[in-house]
C-alpha cells in the first residue's frame, strides 16, 4: 500500500487475513463535526453570535497552522481530512463565548503546534490536541479563561461555582432542565448538555467512539459521587448534578474517546475511562479547580501506554 493511501486510513494491527472496514480519517472527522452541531446550535441560542465568532476563528487558525506546518515540513497536505476542523471546534468549545480574539488565535495555534504537528501529525500525539492549547491558556491567562469573569452580561448561574462557594442548598435550586438546555455559565460548548448527549449517541450508534470509554468515564464520575452522597455526614449534591455540569459530558464523548490517545482493548478502554471519571471526582472533591474534566483526561491520556499493556494473550500462550 502506498504512503498516500495508508496515511488516510484507520488501520488496526491483527493477525491475517486482513479485512479493512473502509473507514477513513475524513469520514470519522465528518461524523464528529456532525455530532458537534447540536451543541453548536445550542451555543448559538444561549450565547449568540460571539459563540460563532470564537468557533470560526478557532477553526480557521487550526486549518491554516496545519497547512503551514505541512508545507514547512515538506509533507503531504492533510487539511482535507478535516481533523483540524474537529480540533478547532473542540478547542473553541472549551473557551468562554466572550473570549478575546487574540486568546482564541493563540490557543488554537498552540493546540496544533504543540498538540499535533510537533509530534509528527495525526496519530502521533500523546494527548488530545484541543486540551494542549486549553491547558496552556488556562495556566497562562486564568482570568480570561474564567467564564464568570468574561461572560458578565448573562443571567445564567455557574452551578459549580455556586456549589463551591454558596453551598449545596443554593446549588440544588438550579434546575436540571436549565442544565440540560445549556443555561449555565460554562465553556462555550462544553455546557450544552442536551446537544452533547445527542451528538454522543450519534457517535456511539455510528461506531465512531467506543462504548467502553464512555461507560467507564460515566461510571467513574457517578459511582464515587453516589457513594459520597449516601455515606457523607454533611449534605452533598446529587451525582446527576456533577454529570450535567462543567465539561464532563463533552470530555466523555469528544475528548477522552480520541482514537489517537485512547487504549485499543476492551478492558483497557474501560479502565481508562473509569480513571478519567475518578480523577474528575478527586479534583472536584479535594481540589481547588471547580470542573476538573479536561485536566483528568489530560493526565489519564499520558497513562495510555500502561493501559495498553492490558491485552489478551495470543492463542496457545499461558
Amino acid at each position: 500500500m502506498s504512503t498516500t493511501s495508508s496515511s488516510s486510513l484507520l488501520l488496526a494491527m491483527s493477525s491475517p487475513p486482513y479485512w479493512h472496514c473502509g473507514r477513513t480519517v475524513r469520514r470519522r472527522s465528518l461524523d464528529q463535526i456532525l455530532a458537534l452541531m447540536p451543541a453548536m446550535f445550542m451555543a448559538l441560542l444561549n450565547w449568540g453570535m460571539p459563540a460563532l465568532r470564537v468557533v470560526a476563528l478557532s477553526v480557521v487558525v487550526c486549518v491554516l497552522v496545519e497547512a503551514a506546518c505541512c508545507h514547512i515540513m515538506h509533507r503531504r497536505q492533510t487539511v482535507q481530512d478535516f481533523s483540524a476542523v474537529v480540533t478547532g471546534i473542540c478547542f473553541a468549545f472549551l473557551l468562554p463565548a466572550a473570549a478575546p480574539w487574540w486568546l482564541v488565535m493563540l490557543g488554537a495555534a498552540a493546540s496544533m503546534l504543540f498538540g499535533k504537528m510537533l509530534f509528527g501529525g495525526l496519530g502521533d500525539n500523546p494527548v488530545p490536541t484541543p486540551i494542549v492549547g486549553w491547558a496552556i491558556l488556562f495556566v497562562s491567562y486564568p482570568m480570561f479563561m474564567d467564564p464568570n469573569l468574561v461572560q458578565l452580561a448573562t443571567s445564567f448561574a455557574d452551578p459549580l461555582a455556586t456549589l463551591k462557594y454558596l453551598g449545596v442548598e443554593r446549588a440544588g435550586e438550579i434546575s436540571l432542565v436549565d442544565l440540560v438546555l445549556g443555561r449555565q455559565i460554562s465553556a462555550l460548548g462544553a455546557g450544552q448538555v442536551g446537544g452533547l448527549l445527542v451528538g454522543g449517541v450519534y457517535l456511539l450508534g455510528r461506531g465512531v467512539i467506543r462504548w467502553q470509554i464512555v461507560a467507564g468515564m460515566l461510571g467513574g464520575v457517578l459511582i464515587p459521587f453516589a457513594i459520597l452522597h449516601v455515606v457523607s455526614d454533611v449534605p452533598t449534591i446529587t451525582p446527576t448534578f456533577h454529570l450535567l455540569t462543567g465539561s464532563v459530558l463533552f470530555c466523555t464523548f469528544f475528548v477522552a474517546t480520541d482514537s489517537n490517545v485512547a487504549p485499543t482493548h476492551g478492558l483497557a478502554m474501560l479502565l481508562y475511562g473509569a480513571t478519567c471519571g475518578l480523577m474528575v471526582f478527586l479534583i472536584r472533591t479535594f481540589g481547588s479547580y471547580t470542573d476538573g474534566a479536561p485536566f483528568a483526561v489530560l493526565v489519564t491520556s499520558l497513562l495510555t501506554p500502561y493501559f495498553d499493556l492490558i491485552r489478551p494473550k495470543p492463542f496457545g500462550v499461558r
